[in-house]
């Protein structure tokens, strides 16, 4: 590794899907605190579930490049 944030992402890849999700969740919060929102209850939940939703592959994940370039074929 050559730098210590690449280490800290190969660790957390390393990590089962639930403690991924469960990083994942942490990140993303402190995005939010960063700004001096804090994440709503209702919001909370529903990265919750949606990353349980991940964990347990009953969603089907797609790639965002092909999906926006769908939505810009679709409206272009």
């Amino acid at each position: 590794m050559s730098t210590p944030v690449e280490k800290i992402v190969a660790e957390a890849l390393s990590l089962g899907p639930e403690a991924r999700a469960f990083v994942a969740e942490r990140l993303l919060e402190s995005l939010d605190a960063a700004t001096g929102a804090e994440l709503s209850p209702s919001w909370r939940e529903e990265l919750r579930k949606r990353c349980k939703e991940i964990d347990d592959a009953s969603v089907e994940l797609r790639d965002a490049a092909e999906v926006l370039a769908r939505a810009n074929a679709a409206i272009g």
